[in-house]
């Protein structure tokens, strides 16, 4: 008969003397460790993980929407300014996000030395082509001329200095000699981190979609209004979880940020913000303008700052879009022969 303690299914793993030794998940750092990446559990980083089981109850594809209303809408109800306006938050989106889903899947993922860090990463990578598809689901939707839509991004300076400044972002990150041991490297590498989650998700995309929603709050473009509903919960979630991987860098690697580098990153994105803002709304919309747009987008970057523990960029500003966080959280509720019918599950109600 076998004796419990010698049942093999049972008994402790074997250890091998000579080989490599079980990893103690204090040794796990977000970057510069050295511990087995292969190894997911124990976990360091339980909320890493739980980033990742929100996300999974957050899923949904373009198709779940019904555009019917978006095409009459386009076509026969939207006047020439709210067209314009539409054209090029669509326009400035398609590229953003592929920017977003380079900048993760191919300058910070592999940095990463905590399996579960990069393991909710892989899932926003996922998400940010699911983005991409929902514009390009909008632009087949509606007969936009694909090659003229997706150029804007080349040929309307206001859109293509937003997308040089990430470029630039994510080119230093990417650079094939970056050592993040090295201080100067590791202080490229934070400042770019900081940016893509504070700026280009927590802000330019956390307040792009506004103009849009304007127009959805008055019952126009309902379909493309509820898919960017459902994307600006994934980028809720996306920037919150770049600012915690930021401030555990900053207290693992014991660094502070340059002061002069983050308050040239916020009066450049401002900038690029502005121009951006009077660009798409030269002509206001009803319920929306170029001033009501970039005070919001100052509010917001003052709330991203506060997060990773910096002074206000803009003090003052006002929340002129308090309906904006109610995009992100409001729970679906469709009729069924609307739409089909799904729920989008917050999983955790997340503090910004």
């Amino acid at each position: 008969m076998l004796d419990w303690d010698d049942n093999p299914a049972t008994s402790a793993a074997p250890t091998n003397s000579d080989g490599p030794r079980p990893v103690n998940v204090d040794d796990k750092r977000v970057i510069n460790g050295d511990t087995d990446i292969n190894q997911l559990a124990p976990f360091k980083y339980p909320w890493a993980w739980e980033f990742f089981m929100n996300a999974n109850k957050n899923h949904w594809t373009p198709l779940d929407v019904n555009m019917t209303q978006d095409v009459h809408d386009y076509h026969h109800r939207l006047t020439p300014a709210e067209k314009h306006v539409y054209e090029n938050v669509i326009a400035y989106l398609t590229t953003s996000d592929i920017i977003a889903m380079r900048n993760i899947g191919l300058a910070v993922m592999e940095k990463m030395s905590a399996p579960e860090l990069q393991i909710y990463q892989a899932r926003q990578v996922y998400e940010e082509a699911l983005h991409t598809w929902t514009y390009q689901h909008c632009i087949e939707t509606l007969n936009l001329d694909q090659s003229e839509i997706y150029n804007r991004y080349r040929v309307v300076p206001e859109i293509n200095t937003k997308i040089q400044v990430a470029n630039r972002r994510l080119d230093a990150a990417m650079r094939p000699d970056m050592n993040l041991r090295n201080p100067d490297d590791l202080q490229e590498f934070i400042m770019s981190y900081l940016f893509f989650a504070a700026v280009f998700e927590g802000c330019w995309f956390y307040n792009g979609f506004s103009p849009v929603f304007a127009l959805q709050r008055r019952g126009l473009m309902r379909g493309t209004g509820e898919q960017l509903q459902y994307i600006l919960r994934d980028e809720a979630m996306h920037f919150a979880f770049g600012l915690k991987v930021v401030n555990q860098i900053l207290e693992e690697e014991n660094i502070s940020f340059d002061p002069q580098a983050v308050r040239d990153m916020w009066d450049e994105s401002e900038a690029a913000e502005r121009d951006y803002a009077n660009y798409i709304l030269r002509d206001p919309i009803l319920g929306y303008s170029a001033e009501y747009h970039v005070e919001q987008f100052r509010f917001v970057a003052n709330r991203r700052a506060r997060t990773v523990g910096l002074a206000e960029p803009f003090p003052g500003a006002k929340n002129v879009s308090p309906w904006l966080d109610e995009q992100a959280t409001m729970r679906k509720e469709k009729n069924f022969f609307e739409s089909r019918v799904i729920e989008y599950q917050t999983g955790t109600q997340l503090e910004w």
